[in-house]
C-alpha cells in the first residue's frame, strides 16, 4: 500500500511517498516552499534518480500539492504511473487538544474539530487543515488520516498536565499542558530500546528532542508522563528562536516598559528570543558555535544556557519518573551537536551515566550508543522518522 505523507506548514509542504508493504520503502521525497509569496519553489527527490528542482509560482497549498502528484506520476522523475497507485494520506497536525488521545480517519467532526482547535495552534492547525482539504478536492474518496503531535502526551497526568492557575480556566479554555513533537517523543523511544535489546514499556526513558524548536520527554512503561512543551510550543527549553521557560512577572514589566501590545509580546517569545536573543548572531546552533570558538561571549553564552537547561530537565524527568534507563538525543541538534551532548552529559555520573567522550566525538546523524559498556544508564543517539510514524499509523487504520 503506497502511502503518501502531508506536513502542510503555513508556506511550505514537506512530504514523503512510502511503500508500507514493502518495509516502509521511501519511493520519493520533496519540499514545497515558499507558497503565498511571488516566486515559490519545489524540490523533489524520486529514489534512484536526480533531483527535480523548479522555481514556479505557489500561490497556495492546492497549486503546491498539484505539482506533487504531477511530480510523483510524471514520466521522467515520478515514482508511480497515476495517482490512483496512492491509497491513502496521512497528515501532521500539530494540535489535537483532549479529542485525539490517538490518530484519527478523518470524516467531518474530525475537521471540525481540527478546525476548532486553529485557535490554540494558530500558525500549524490551520494550514494543517488546507492540507486535508485540498486532498479531498483533488483525489476525492481517498482516505485520510491526521496524526497529531499531542495525542502521545495525553497519558500525562493531572499533576502534570494541569497549571496553577484558577481551574475555571481548564474547564472553560481547556488551558493546560498539551506537549507538542509526539510522534518523534514516540517513535526514537521504542527504536532506542530495540537498539539496546529492550521493550520500551520495561523502561524509564528521557527523550530529547533538540532542534530549532525543543522539547523533552519523561516516558514510563511506554507512556509519556510529562513534557517541557506546555499549553504552546513556547514553554519549555530554550530553542533557536522562542525564549521557553519565562517569569510571567518579567514578561509584563517588559510590556508595560516597551509599550508592547499583545501581538508584540507574542513576537517577543515566539521571534526574537531563545538562541537568537542571546547570541546575537541568528538561530543556527552551527553558526553560533562557530562564534563562540572565535570568542564571541553572547554566543558562548547561549551555548550554556541552552545546554544547562537540557541538563536540568534530564535532572527533573529522572526525579519523576524514579530513576532513568535510557537517555536519548534526537532532531537536528541532538543527531549533530556533539559539543552540547557532552555538555549536558558530563555531570550525570550521579544518573548511573559513564559517558565515551570519544564515542562521542565520532558520532554525526547516526543512530549510536554514547556510552561505555556497563554503564547502569545508557545515552543514545537516534535519528528520528515523523514521516515514518504518520505512514504507518495511515496504514495501520485504513487497513
Amino acid at each position: 500500500m503506497k502511502i503518501l505523507v502531508l506536513n502542510c506548514g503555513s508556506s511550505s509542504i514537506k512530504y514523503q511517498l512510502l511503500d508500507m508493504e514493502d518495509n516502509a520503502k521511501l519511493l520519493a521525497k520533496g519540499l514545497v516552499e515558499r507558497i503565498g509569496l511571488e516566486m515559490g519553489e519545489f524540490t523533489h527527490k524520486p529514489v534512484g534518480k536526480e533531483k527535480y528542482y523548479i522555481q514556479a509560482p505557489m500561490p497556495d497549498h492546492e497549486t503546491g500539492i498539484n505539482a506533487i502528484l504531477e511530480a510523483l506520476t510524471d514520466a521522467e522523475h515520478g515514482v508511480i504511473e497515476n495517482v490512483e497507485e496512492i491509497k491513502a494520506c496521512g497528515h501532521r497536525v500539530a494540535h489535537g487538544g483532549e479529542y485525539f488521545p490517538v490518530s484519527a480517519i478523518v470524516d467531518e467532526d474530525v475537521k471540525k474539530k481540527i478546525n476548532e482547535l486553529c485557535e490554540l495552534a494558530p500558525l500549524h492547525n490551520p494550514a494543517n487543515l488546507k492540507g486535508i482539504l485540498v486532498m479531498e478536492k483533488l483525489l476525492p474518496g481517498m482516505p485520510q488520516v491526521a496524526v497529531f503531535d499531542t495525542s502521545f502526551h495525553q497519558t500525562m497526568p493531572p499533576e502534570a498536565f494541569l497549571y496553577a492557575i484558577p481551574y475555571d480556566y481548564y474547564q472553560v479554555h481547556k488551558v493546560r499542558r498539551y506537549g507538542f513533537h509526539g510522534t518523534s517523543h514516540k517513535f526514537v523511544a521504542a527504536k532506542g530500546a530495540k537498539m539496546i535489546d529492550k521493550n520500551w514499556e520495561d523502561l524509564k526513558i528521557i527523550t530529547c528532542h533538540l532542534g530549532n524548536g525543543g522539547s523533552i520527554a519523561a516516558i514510563k512503561n511506554g507512556k509519556s508522563i510529562d513534557t517541557s512543551m506546555g499549553f504552546t510550543p513556547v514553554e519549555g527549553l530554550m530553542m533557536g528562536t522562542r525564549s521557553g521557560d519565562l517569569d510571567i512577572g518579567a514578561l509584563l514589566y517588559i510590556a508595560e516598559n516597551e509599550k508592547l501590545d499583545i501581538k508584540g509580546m507574542n513576537n517577543l517569545v515566539n521571534k526574537r528570543s531563545g538562541l537568537c536573543g542571546i547570541s546575537g548572531v541568528g538561530s543556527d546552533m552551527r553558526d553560533i558555535e562557530a562564534e563562540a570558538e572565535k570568542g564571541n561571549q553572547r554566543a558562548q553564552y547561549s551555548l550554556d544556557m541552552f545546554a544547562y537547561k537540557v541538563k536540568k530537565y534530564i535532572g527533573a524527568y529522572a526525579a519523576s519518573l524514579g530513576g532513568v534507563d535510557l537517555i536519548i538525543f534526537t532532531g537536528g541538534i541532538g543527531e549533530n551537536a556533539r559539543n552540547i551532548r557532552y555538555d549536558v552529559c558530563k555531570d550525570l555520573a550521579f544518573l548511573g551515566v559513564d559517558f565515551d567522550e570519544k564515542k562521542n566525538e565520532e558520532i554525526i546523524g547516526t543512530d549510536a550508543i554514547l556510552t561505555k559498556d556497563g554503564s547502569k544508564t545508557k545515552v543514545l543517539v537516534v535519528t528520528t522518522d515523523e514521516e515514518f510514524v504518520i505512514a504507518n499509523d495511515t496504514y495501520k487504520l485504513v487497513k
